[in-house]
């Protein structure tokens, strides 16, 4: 607001709360001396509309709305100012040091001649996406460069090496499918909710990718250190998972933490039962295994990343032997117990991941912590690309809709509904409102894109393109803010679908969204999703038995792009690996409809264009060239294949996923 407009505020304001009383004061005043007598009550009753009567209850009548302004004025005025008071009070002050400090360092900076410097300033933190929300994230952020999430709390490097893993497996999904033969729903199942918060944490942090060295875990002590306190056993399982998720880029068969079975059971019980595998992991029956495992991995290979690789993290709960103590030590390893202080250094660890130093009382770094769902919630990206580790929390946005039951043979079969909602497209000729969703995502009226102001709102529009049925509103506001309670956020998503519906308006009064019973969803009537003409065409071509390569062809030419290309939402990974499998099934169909070898290699190379990750399209390219008699291009095409997976983290020497060989 400028300022004319505040000063012209104030002053109204200040006329209505002082001139209502200053002339019921000066005119109104006469014609009430006092309280009426006996006689003027019984004059009253016999006539009670007189002039005198009527004046009297007009100014009472004034007297109480001029009182109802200015109380409401006066409660407004309070709050605010309560307001004011809260933010002052959350405003840290300088201490005496500080303040000291903070005047030597002026002195100094006013005596020292500025020189440049190699490092960069840290990034702002940024503001909201849709521009009116300080901190749209699941998470609350700290300054003290970590996040909290559901179930505990991570560092940034953390937080970072968490969506490198997460990227992982998506890839890893990419190269293993089979297009065409593949029906291994499975590997589309979603991230679960932890890591999509994670996910939502460092887009909005705008965290740098993770490297293999990443610090995330502070120096522990040379002589082993133990977890004490209510935040122990969530301390044990943040260095856990933060040292294997340091070893993500690990050559197979190498270890990173040796784990005693009884400490395992206690931290992740479900993880103990099941005994699934996870990279880096060694779990011992006792110390003693555990020392003798010691011994065997010394000396491992540095990560590929370079640099120095972190010591082995030898995790026990029961108090070793002060000889079993020293060799675990004195191999090299970061010795973590639980429990009584057995060892030289002992920390207490609050739930938040604060420790004290037992013996001294010195505060020492903070720790990640992770509770059960959460920890196992991690360790699921770490484990077999397939594979959902017991306990791990499910994922609660919407599931991708699966094809209808004749295209089983030929089109990927996704989890979700049971019967596929059929859609009925409208007409390209018919229909003023087009969603472009392939590609960079756009909303189009009569061919002329508009603005939306509120990527939030762009978010709902591409998440109801990929799930036609709709979505509830608890469904949207997890997706989009995952990790915030759904209460504490619906009002900003009424907001958000408010907001969309008058910038359509604006424009033409078509509805794009429509609501039944909280569930939310598009217009099939009235709005054209090139997405689902992409699907349609995909069962039509399905379902055709004669003359298969135009229908093939149509899948191929409806798609234009990957969903919603150039954003990185944690939900939309799984919708955009099912759409480009699509076009892969489509590319494998019309290649294998085609006789000629040099048409099946032009066709199969456009699929790598498409994935250039995808394994089994290369090999299939490898073979045609061999069999036109060039195998060393087709020696060429695979070895540049194993050199960008390996530059991805994910090669090729690891077995495909749901492969039939």
């Amino acid at each position: 607001m400028s300022w004319p407009r505040r000063v012209t505020g104030v002053a109204l304001l200040t006329a209505v709360l002082v001139l209502p009383p200053w002339l019921l004061a000066t005119y109104a005043a006469p014609l009430l001396p006092g309280w009426p007598t006996g006689g003027q009550l019984r004059d009253w009753i016999a006539d009670p509309l007189t002039a005198r009567t009527l004046t009297g209850g007009l100014t009472a009548l004034a007297w109480l709305l001029w009182l109802g302004v200015a109380y409401t004025v006066a409660v407004t005025t309070a709050r605010r100012l309560l307001a004011g008071a809260r933010w002052l009070r959350r405003v840290p002050l300088p201490t005496p040091w500080q303040a000291a400090a903070t005047s030597m360092a002026g002195a100094a900076a006013l005596t020292t001649v500025p020189t440049s410097t190699a490092g960069t300033p840290d990034p702002p933190i940024p503001a909201s996406a849709d521009g009116l929300h300080q901190h749209p994230s699941n998470v609350r952020i700290y300054a003290d460069n970590g996040v909290t999430v559901a179930g505990g709390w991570l560092p940034d490097e953390t937080c970072q090496q968490v969506t490198a893993a997460a990227g992982l497996v998506w890839l890893r999904r990419r190269r293993a499918y089979r297009p065409g033969r593949s029906l291994d729903g499975a590997s589309l199942t979603p991230l679960p909710d932890t890591v999509t918060a994670v996910q939502a944490a460092a887009a909005d942090r705008q965290l740098a990718p993770a490297t293999a060295t990443s610090p995330a875990l502070p120096d522990l002590p040379a002589l082993g250190v133990t977890f004490t306190g209510d935040g122990a056993a969530d301390a044990a399982r943040g260095v856990l998972v933060t040292r294997l998720l340091a070893a993500l880029r690990d050559p197979p068969g190498i270890i990173r933490v040796l784990v005693t079975r009884a400490a395992l059971t206690t931290l992740l019980p479900d993880l103990a039962a099941a005994r699934v595998p996870i990279p880096g992991l060694r779990v011992a029956d006792s110390v003693e295994e555990v020392t003798a495992l010691l011994l065997s991995v010394a000396g491992t290979p540095t990560p590929s990343g370079g640099g120095s690789s972190p010591p082995v993290l030898a995790l026990i709960t029961a108090a070793p032997s002060a000889a079993a103590a020293d060799r675990l030590t004195a191999g090299g390893a970061d010795v973590v117990t639980l429990g009584a202080a057995s060892l030289e250094c002992a920390w207490h660890v609050d739930r938040h991941g604060h420790t004290r130093d037992v013996r001294t009382g010195q505060a020492g770094p903070r720790l990640c912590v992770l509770d059960r769902t959460a920890a196992t919630d991690l360790l699921t990206v770490l484990a077999h690309p397939t594979t959902t580790l017991p306990g791990a929390g499910p994922s609660t946005s919407p599931a991708p809709q699966r094809p209808n039951a004749g295209a089983r043979a030929r089109i990927p079969q996704q989890p979700g509904r049971d019967t596929p909602h059929q859609v009925t497209l409208p007409s390209a000729a018919s229909s003023a409102v087009r969603l472009r969703v392939l590609g960079r995502p756009a909303l189009l009226i009569d061919g002329q894109p508009i603005t939306i102001r509120r990527s939030a709102a762009l978010q709902v529009l591409v998440l109801l393109a990929a799930h036609p049925d709709g979505a509830t509103t608890t469904q949207l506001v997890q997706a989009i803010w995952p990790g915030l309670p759904a209460h504490t956020v619906t009002g900003r998503l009424y907001t958000t679908l408010s907001d969309l519906r008058a910038a359509v308006r604006a424009v033409t009064p078509v509805a794009v969204l429509a609501s039944t019973d909280d569930r939310y969803q598009l217009d099939p009537e009235h709005v054209d999703v090139d997405l689902w003409r992409l699907q349609a065409a995909a069962r039509h071509a399905a379902a055709t038995l004669a003359d298969p390569i135009p229908a093939w062809q149509a899948v191929v030419d409806a798609y234009t792009g990957d969903l919603a290309t150039g954003h990185t939402w944690p939900w939309i990974d799984l919708p955009r690996e099912a759409a480009r499998r699509l076009v892969l099934d489509a590319y494998a169909s019309l290649a294998a409809a085609h006789t000629d070898a040099h048409d099946r290699l032009r066709i199969l190379q456009a699929a790598i264009r498409v994935d250039p990750y995808n394994q089994d399209l290369h090999q299939r390219a490898a073979d045609e060239l061999t069999a036109l008699g060039d195998p060393a291009a087709a020696h060429r095409l695979l070895h540049t294949h194993r050199q960008l997976l390996h530059r991805a983290g994910a090669p090729a020497s690891d077995p495909p996923i749901g492969a039939h060989r």
